[in-house]
């Protein structure tokens, strides 16, 4: 039977702009047991990984909001080595990093967390990260993702450098590698230069899971990737965003994991009430300029008390990804949403559910049984207790519907996904 799977995204403090200022201790996103704690919790209830966003630039709003700031393959190796089950997913930038490099430290950090790790790969959309790495503006969207094309491409072929059984390690006759079956990759384009073969033998899983984010680069995701992480707020474009998907890759299966940012409570008063609380902590003036910079508006153009300008967006690209662009409209558009509707909804992209275990669980149940989602990453509010009542209360609830695992089966990542080994 088709089972769905949870990812718990490990953004900061959580997916609210003000989730430290609820925490015990909001210095935590630089300690490694804040994130060993979360992945503890993740993996009580059998989530299939825990992922880490990354951007390599500090954000704009770092005075007031806290940030992902640990590199993410270290990170993920200490985590790893904490919990026993658990999928560990980590985001580089294929805008700004060099693809051999990348392919060796996941390759390492599948090796020690025993096939376990996933790749997320993104092409970065702050225009202020160009200016850490020697450049004046970011490069132009198509040239980030035809870069990206063949970054992914490179990882794979680097990966596959090393056939199954290559590490020979024979005493008797002294052969340590079988230099028959590893292989010289010999990349050449006018971006890259790979001799290889990688350093690093075959992984457990035989490549780490490969994951894309954003809705941008289907044609991407279709050709390399195991899992989208997405941006989807209504239920038939989600679904049809699936179909598509997967019509373009084929034979090869690809998971659709939107993006869900649930609050749970025990009952909708106390769901309610934490998210009030929450909101209390944000200035709505501020919240309404981020909002507008996303969309690539002027501040002025948006009144908290009627709908988006929406003659004016179809001339605008949008200052933030495609993704969010692209959801935040949709979503503004299905419920005739105010601009003061879509800043109640904390927006980020993703979907927010606040209720009661069941309704939730409703919620989910709904989008996977109906082909919108293969899963969802989830957003929690604030670590860890925002994560801690969707765990205790709405997994047993999945469960009890025959939709969500009882118990790991296996123990490598691309088994929780139900994927084959690469």
């Amino acid at each position: 039977m088709r089972q769905l799977h949870l990812n718990t995204n490990i953004l900061n403090a959580g997916k609210h702009e003000a989730a430290w200022r609820i925490q015990d201790d909001p210095r935590g996103i630089i300690d490694i047991e804040y994130y060993r704690n979360i992945a503890r919790i993740a993996e009580r209830g059998t989530f299939d990984a825990v992922f880490l966003a990354d951007g390599p630039a500090l954000p704009d709003n770092y005075g007031r909001a806290a940030w992902n700031s640990l590199e993410p393959s270290v990170l993920l190796a200490a985590v790893g080595a904490a919990v026993e089950n658990i999928g560990l997913i980590g985001t580089i930038s294929t805008t700004f990093n060099d693809p051999y490099n990348v392919a060796r430290r996941w390759a390492t950090l599948d090796h020690v967390t025993h096939g376990r790790a996933a790749l997320n790969f993104v092409t970065s959309q702050n225009p202020s990260t160009a200016a850490n790495f020697g450049l004046g503006e970011l490069p132009s969207r198509d040239e980030r993702y035809a870069r990206a094309e063949e970054f992914v491409d490179v990882l794979v072929q680097l990966w596959d450098s090393w056939e199954d059984g290559a590490l020979v390690a024979d005493r008797e006759t002294g052969v340590f590698a079988d230099t028959e079956r590893v292989h010289a990759i010999n990349y050449e384009s006018d971006r890259f230069s790979v001799r290889g073969p990688l350093n690093v033998p075959r992984t457990p899983q035989g490549r780490p899971v490969l994951v894309q984010a954003g809705d941008g680069g289907t044609h991407l995701a279709a050709r390399f990737a195991d899992a989208v992480f997405t941006a989807q707020t209504v239920f038939e474009e989600s679904r049809s965003f699936s179909r598509s998907l997967q019509t373009a890759a084929g034979k090869r299966e690809v998971l659709v994991l939107p993006g869900l940012f649930p609050i749970v409570g025990s009952t909708e008063k106390e769901a309610w009430d934490r998210k009030e609380l929450l909101d209390s902590f944000l200035d709505l003036d501020d919240e309404k300029a981020k909002l507008a910079a996303k969309l690539g508006l002027p501040p002025e153009t948006l009144d908290l008390d009627r709908p988006l300008p929406y003659d004016r967006l179809e001339s605008a690209s949008g200052g933030s990804s495609r993704g969010f662009f692209k959801s935040t409209i949709a979503l503004a558009r299905a419920e005739d949403l105010t601009v003061r509707g879509i800043l109640a909804r904390n927006p980020g992209a993703h979907r927010q559910i606040v209720g009661t275990p069941e309704q939730i669980a409703d919620d989910i149940e709904r989008w996977f049984l109906g082909g919108a989602a293969d899963g969802f990453n989830l957003n929690a509010d604030s670590f860890p207790t925002g994560l801690e009542p969707f765990v205790d209360h709405v997994v047993p609830e999945l469960r009890r519907r025959g939709i969500f695992r009882t118990e790991y089966t296996g123990t490598t990542l691309r088994e929780h996904l139900g994927l084959e080994r690469a």
